[in-house]
């Protein structure tokens, strides 16, 4: 879908055009850990009002005593232009309650966020956000997996 929009609501696609690029919506998500253990699928609903975003999260708990529990959480965070950093904390569910950091790069077409997770600066891995309504790239998903 192609319209007019403001410069702090959208991004020039390829031919100049503002395109629509606020991240309200669903998105379908893969995060990968710094060891060899299968990428995490995860859907997380993201609202965003002006450069404020916030959000929920939910994944399957895929190691530990609640494997296979539901985990959920909220978001919080901002973007600007094509920059989304947003902060993930964990509600309780599968006895997690920890905050990941998120930093990623909206892409031009605004289908994708991709990017890193950072936990208290010793532990990170990559991620990536597809919008629902597009095609997941099996390609960078198995890619998240050697990351």
């Amino acid at each position: 879908m192609v319209i007019e929009a403001k410069p702090e609501y959208g991004s020039r696609g390829k031919w100049g055009i503002f395109v629509d690029a606020t991240l309200t919506g669903v998105w379908q998500g893969f995060f990968s850990y710094p060891r060899a253990l299968a990428p995490v699928q995860f859907t997380a609903t993201l609202i965003e009002s002006g450069r404020w975003l916030t959000g929920t999260t939910h994944e399957p708990m895929d190691v530990g005593p609640h494997t296979g529990e539901t985990l959920y959480a909220t978001l919080s965070g901002s973007r600007d232009g094509t920059s989304v950093i947003f902060d993930k904390t964990y509600d309780g569910s599968g006895g997690q309650t920890h905050t990941i950091h998120y930093e990623g790069t909206l892409s031009e077409d605004s289908a994708e966020i991709e990017g890193r997770w950072i936990i208290h600066a010793s532990w990170s891995g990559r991620f990536l956000m597809i919008r629902s309504g597009h095609k997941v790239p099996a390609a960078k998903v198995a890619a998240l997996a050697k990351a």
